[in-house]
């Protein structure tokens, strides 16, 4: 079966469950809106959720959530999604999935949060206390080499801000000085936990505060540069600086968080990354907002 023959829905999760987990085969799948793109995800009653890699390039991040989010959990200020159960591969879905225990919350969008630079202030510390948990056999950066050399995709950037300079009225001298700065430095002290896609997506607020983080799919011991991106993806100057003192990291890693950044979002502008209207319109904002952080 390639992924392309994939069809992920509610029927799909019933038959899986009902055939490896008969205890909860009586409970009631509704799909979770906006879904992601790595993994699909469905609520399995009121208390638990179902998780399911959408390709072969996400499927080792059952294993690794698995293994590792019970040991992270334990040293997080914040809940984590907690795996209950493994799913096998049959003739109806190729990869191992995974039931969760369901975390209540709503997506971070700025309307939910009542004070911003707080915030930003909680999720650094959050960050933090990731970083500090004992890499020992943690695994190394994934298919999407988040926590990684950003410097595998200079070719990419590079083609992007070229494309852009002859369709768009950015200032390719400007991003490509930006992108140099970015790929100068490496991180150059020892490697620690990040979580690797850090966005308003995988951040749940209640009650107007932060109140889960959730897919850890891309998590891996590297680099932290990649965590800092919702500097630029969300937050505006206040609580940018407010994440950047909380975060305690140099100059060259900020540097990094803004390339990470902005590799995303000229290879969404410019069209190498297909999507939609709203990502674009997004990524548009978000490119504005690294050319005008001098910090």
């Amino acid at each position: 079966m390639t992924d392309d023959a994939l069809n992920i829905n509610v029927n799909l999760v019933q038959q899986l469950v009902s055939s490896q987990f008969p205890v909860w085969s009586n409970l009631t799948i509704t799909e979770v809106h906006p879904n992601g793109w790595d993994n699909r995800t469905f609520r399995l009653g009121d208390t638990m959720s179902v998780r399911l890699p959408s390709a072969a390039r996400y499927s080792l991040q059952v294993d690794k959530e698995q293994k590792w989010l019970p040991v992270l959990s334990e040293k997080l200020p914040l809940p984590i999604p907690r795996p209950l159960a493994k799913g096998e591969p049959n003739h109806k879905y190729p990869y191992h999935w995974s039931i969760y225990e369901w975390i209540d919350g709503h997506t971070a969008t700025p309307g939910r949060i009542d004070d911003m630079p707080k915030f930003a202030t909680a999720l650094g510390r959050f960050l933090i206390a990731l970083r500090r948990v004992d890499i020992t056999g943690g695994p190394g950066p994934g298919p999407g080499h988040r926590g990684g050399d950003l410097n595998v995709y200079n070719d990419q950037t590079r083609q992007a801000i070229e494309i852009l300079n002859s369709k768009s009225n950015l200032d390719s001298e400007r991003l490509a000085e930006v992108w140099d700065t970015a790929i100068g430095s490496k991180w150059v002290h020892p490697p620690v936990w990040i979580h690797g896609d850090v966005s308003s997506g995988n951040i749940l607020v209640k009650n107007g505060e932060i109140s889960a983080v959730i897919d850890f799919g891309s998590a891996a011991i590297g680099d932290p540069a990649c965590d800092l991106s919702i500097a630029w993806t969300m937050f505006d100057k206040d609580s940018r600086d407010a994440f950047r003192i909380m975060m305690d990291l140099d100059d060259d890693t900020w540097a990094r968080g803004k390339g990470w950044t902005l590799w995303k979002s000229l290879i969404i502008l410019s069209g190498i990354d297909k999507t939609n209207t709203f990502e674009s319109k997004r990524s548009l904002d978000t490119v504005y907002q690294i050319l005008n952080d001098d910090v």
